[in-house]
């Protein structure tokens, strides 16, 4: 009883309190000083700066805890921000962070959250009985002494001199340092700034982009029936494919099917589902990533040209471009808004029943857009029980010493996704006409690769694990006998650098003969025109940076380098191969 009521008499004490609440506002600058790769007068800047300007605010008040709650958005910026480095590892709220609170759907946020309860409950021990304690003194109206207000504004006035001095230091020291991206909280209240913008410009992309045209033509022959179809897989990497070499079978469906060109060296220049989708249903991509706002997707290209277009998607709402693309066909259906329970879970398989349906109508010109849920976690529930094919594949929660079951449930999920695709293709085939399909995923995943234990994706900083993503075509035996160059450009490709994000439209408009000003050959994989271009990823000020300037690590790097090789000199039983005999 001694104990608690020394410590009770210790939490009366304001001055107490007043350092207390200094010491949690400025926890967040210290765990980054752990975290960010910065050099060492930068971590200095970090937190000598930012806890001069609470430690002066802290001062404007007689009631601490008054001060605390008025500083309670920057509490509310620490608590995200060690949520964030405990699933991500390093780097501050980003403006994509901000953004997926109003486009990320609510069963995705449940899955996610019920796997960040060691997170959670850390900032609510840190931060909730701080807060109890401020509202106690603001009740009781308890006050600092007037000397002691000024002894510490005199202090904290010293240190902000001192931090301005360290800033200074910062700014001289290293070239690349940016108070608006690398001093914390500075940078996030900018990231608060852009994500507003970024939203308005949003709500008003009906107006922006209402008398866009891409001005498309179609070039094919107008009599003979044509059927393409764009697959946007979710959250799959290439690594986990057996056609990329992987040593588990994941592909026994595609690695037996004729007609398919697997595509090596596949890069997304996002690892966010709300930028990677749009620019690969866009001309857009990460050099001109702005531009999304005043333009139009495929589906209204492919309409202009005369083509019947469907969009059908498993997955909800986002409030955003893919939902504004995706409304452009002249049929559209999210399948997941067709009940209201965020528990409701339907397999991709119901989007194959949309395709029959659409492909029964037997319409000359068709163009159908499937957005799939792929491999998103929680990975056990994106297949039925009966294609569980590696186990065991549960539990799956988000731990490391789960990485097996993670691994292997993940490994069902790309299975399941062969399955998908064998599928499609297959009733591409019962129509006996010239056919093609285009795949990709918007982006891969961290599942526990290696020592750095990183898991999902998203970060701000990404992985070699969420870049490197499978790029694949297939055309029908007839498609090919019209159009032999296709295939063969295509075949003369596939071992180059590429960006899904690039080509992925480019591709599909060459594939489909739509003629277009925005049309460019030289980034189709379909094209003998086809030239490599520098690897860049959009960063979450929405720059084009290459990869050794967006913080990826000597591990990420080395992976690609690795990969690189693989595929340049496949051992002799390598699954790593091509197939593109015909029909």
């Amino acid at each position: 009883m001694k104990l608690f009521r020394n410590i009770k008499q210790w939490l009366d004490n304001q001055e107490h309190l007043f350092y207390l609440f200094l010491i949690i506002l400025i926890v967040p600058n210290i765990i980054l000083c752990f975290t960010e790769p910065m050099p060492v007068v930068a971590k200095v800047c970090n937190v000598l700066l930012p806890f001069a300007f609470y430690y002066l605010l802290m001062t404007l008040s007689k009631n601490c805890g008054k001060m605390f709650w008025i500083l309670f958005l920057f509490i509310f910026f620490g608590a995200f921000q060690i949520v964030l480095l405990y699933l991500f590892g390093q780097s501050i709220i980003a403006v994509d962070m901000f953004l997926n609170l109003v486009t990320t759907n609510s069963s995705e946020a449940m899955e996610l959250l019920d796997n960040l309860i060691p997170a959670l409950v850390s900032v609510i021990i840190l931060y909730i009985p701080a807060l109890i304690l401020a509202a106690i003194s603001i009740i009781k109206k308890r006050k600092l002494s007037p000397v002691f207000i000024r002894r510490e504004r005199k202090r904290a006035l010293a240190a902000l001199v001192i931090g301005f001095i360290s800033l200074g230091a910062a700014y001289g020291l290293d070239a690349r340092y940016e108070l608006k991206s690398d001093l914390y909280p500075a940078n996030v209240c900018y990231n608060v700034f852009l994500a507003f913008q970024r939203n308005a410009q949003t709500r008003t992309y009906h107006q922006t982009s209402e008398n866009f045209t891409f001005k498309a033509r179609a070039t094919h022959p107008e009599d003979k029936r044509e059927i393409y179809i764009m697959v946007v897989g979710e959250t799959s990497r290439a690594m986990n494919w057996s056609l990329y070499g992987y040593d588990r079978e994941t592909n026994p469906q595609l690695s037996n099917m004729d007609g398919i060109t697997s595509f090596c060296h596949v890069l997304t220049e996002s690892n966010t589902t709300h930028k990677s989708v749009p620019m690969l249903l866009s001309q857009v991509s990460a050099c001109n990533f702005d531009s999304i706002y005043y333009q139009k997707s495929i589906i209204t290209a492919f309409k202009e040209a005369g083509f019947q277009t469907a969009f059908f998607s498993n997955q909800r709402y986002n409030h955003s471009f893919i939902d504004f693309f995706g409304m452009e066909a002249d049929t559209y259906d999210f399948i997941k808004e067709d009940s209201q329970g965020f528990k409701y879970n339907p397999s991709d398989d119901e989007l194959l029943k949309l395709v029959e349906k659409e492909l029964a109508k037997e319409n000359r010109k068709q163009f159908i857009v499937l957005h799939t849920y792929g491999s998103h976690f929680n990975y056990r529930e994106r297949y039925p029980e009966n294609h569980a094919f590696f186990l065991p594949d549960f539990p799956v929660d988000a731990e490391v010493k789960y990485k097996d079951n993670l691994v292997n449930a993940y490994n069902n999920s790309i299975r399941y996704t062969d399955d998908f695709l064998a599928r499609v293709i297959h009733l591409l085939k019962e129509q006996k006409v010239d056919a093609a399909m285009l795949y990709t995923s918007d982006h891969g995943e961290d599942i526990f690769d290696d020592n750095r234990h990183l898991f999902l994706h998203a970060s701000p900083v990404p992985s070699y694990y969420q870049l490197h993503v499978p790029f694949l075509l297939w055309t029908s035996g007839s498609y090919q006998a019209a159009y032999p160059e296709i295939q063969e450009a295509a075949s003369m490709n596939r071992q180059k650098n590429i960006s899904s994000s690039v080509s992925f439209f480019q591709t599909m408009m060459e594939l489909a003969g739509i003629e277009t000003p925005y049309r460019n050959d030289s980034l189709s994989v379909a094209s003998p025109l086809y030239t490599e271009k520098p690897r860049v990823y959009l960063n979450d000020h929405n720059e084009p940076r290459p990869l050794d300037d967006i913080g990826m690590r000597e591990e990420d790097f080395e992976m690609l380098r690795k990969k690189e090789i693989d595929f340049k000199y496949p051992s002799p039983d390598s699954s790593q191969k091509e197939y593109t005999s015909s029909e």
